[in-house]
This record gives structure tokens, C-alpha cells and sequence, in this order.
């Protein structure tokens, strides 16, 4: 069964950084394409950041340069890093694996989702 477990939201100060994790299950990790996505309440569910098997990383947005993916093979891991975070940055975190062979780069494209992480930035 494929699990993926998403981590290490929570509440922070604007300018503030965080590290998202998502632990993941169930499949050969290091084959398949990853993304985060997140969604605010009443918007629909949008792409952050894809990163493809062999590492490269596709921005979804030129503005979003604060985002940083990676991903730790041994942990089975996947990582998001946020940096100067902003209040528009408060959303629900989902991480994201891409159907076998396709890359998830907009909603159509995930086979599985995690629970998602909740990231709120506030003073």
C-alpha cells in the first residue's frame, strides 16, 4: 500500500523558514516523480515545486524561488524547504506522487496523495 506522510507544519513568523517532510511507502521511491502542492481554503489545489527522478526540479511558478525540493533515497523522504515565508504562504501542504511514468505537475497527473501539513504565517 502506498503511504505517503506529510510533516513538520506549523505555525510561524513572516521572514521564517520551514522544512516539510514526507515520509513515504510502499513503492520504489526513487522511481517516480514527487511533487508539493498546497490549497487554502475555497481555491483549488495548486503545484509547487516537481522533482523528477533524476533530480532536476521544475519551479511551477518563477516567483516561487523561496521553495527548495529534494528528496533522501536511504530515508525514503521527500523535503520541502520554505523560506521567508509570507502570510499568503498559509495553506495546506500536500506532498505528491506522479501515476507510474508521468510527472506531477498539475493535479491530473498525481496517483497518490498524502494528508497533507498545515503551514500558517502569522505574527
Amino acid at each position: 500500500e502506498v503511504q505517503l506522510v506529510e510533516s513538520g507544519g506549523g505555525l510561524v513568523q513572516p521572514g521564517g523558514s520551514l522544512r516539510l517532510s514526507c515520509a513515504a511507502s510502499g513503492f520504489p521511491f526513487d522511481s517516480y516523480c514527487m511533487a508539493w502542492f498546497r490549497q487554502t481554503p475555497g481555491k483549488e489545489r495548486e503545484g509547487i515545486i516537481t522533482l523528477r527522478k533524476v533530480g532536476i526540479s521544475v519551479y511551477a511558478d518563477a516567483e516561487k524561488g523561496r521553495f527548495t525540493i529534494s528528496r533522501d533515497v536511504a530515508k525514503n523522504t521527500l523535503y520541502l524547504q520554505i523560506n521567508s515565508l509570507k502570510p499568503d504562504d498559509t495553506a495546506m501542504y500536500y506532498c505528491a506522487r506522479g501515476r507510474y511514468g508521468v510527472c506531477p505537475d498539475s493535479i491530473v497527473d498525481v496517483g497518490d496523495w498524502g494528508r497533507g501539513t498545515q503551514v500558517t504565517v502569522s505574527s
